[in-house]
């Protein structure tokens, strides 16, 4: 991952903070980019593997119709209600679809991590089923900046 957070140094999560928060947390909100330049902001499951955000989108979603002609994304994970407990990531960088859309269950070998972790995660299972009517997107951030106010002094 490129991109150094420069700011909040001292509020910032480890890198396995980081990876067990997004590991737990279960819905992320996703900025994508209108071709008149408007952003449009959604909720989505999400799956992390440690290196990549994984979002499973319904194909005709005003998402995935920005996405093709625009692939840059935002995404915020977060957590906490009052202030001093917050925390959270954002990762930014461009969203690359991978396997068939939507996705029938063709054998794909880079969707077998991602679709037995969603799986696990949101169904309790040990296999994906498939809709017909969703489709991944995996997101490499290209920057990622975290924060967990739980770190502030006093």
């Amino acid at each position: 991952m490129a991109g150094t957070q420069r700011r909040g140094r001292r509020i910032m999560m480890t890198r396995a903070e980081r990876d067990g928060f997004l590991t737990e947390q279960r819905t992320c909100r996703i900025a994508t980019v209108g071709g008149d330049g408007a952003p449009h902001v959604g909720a989505l499951w999400f799956a992390w593997d440690g290196a990549a955000l994984w979002l499973y989108s319904i194909t005709r979603s005003k998402r995935w119709a920005q996405l093709r002609k625009d692939p840059r994304i935002a995404v915020v994970v977060d957590d906490g209600h009052e202030y001093g407990e917050l925390r959270g990531v954002e990762l930014a960088g461009r969203a690359e679809r991978v396997g068939e859309a939507p996705r029938t269950g063709e054998a794909c070998a880079e969707l077998d991590a991602p679709e037995r972790l969603f799986a696990q995660k949101y169904f309790g299972m040990s296999a994906m089923p498939h809709d017909g009517r969703h489709a991944w997107l995996r997101l490499a951030p290209e920057t990622v900046v975290s924060w967990d106010f739980r770190k502030i002094p006093g």
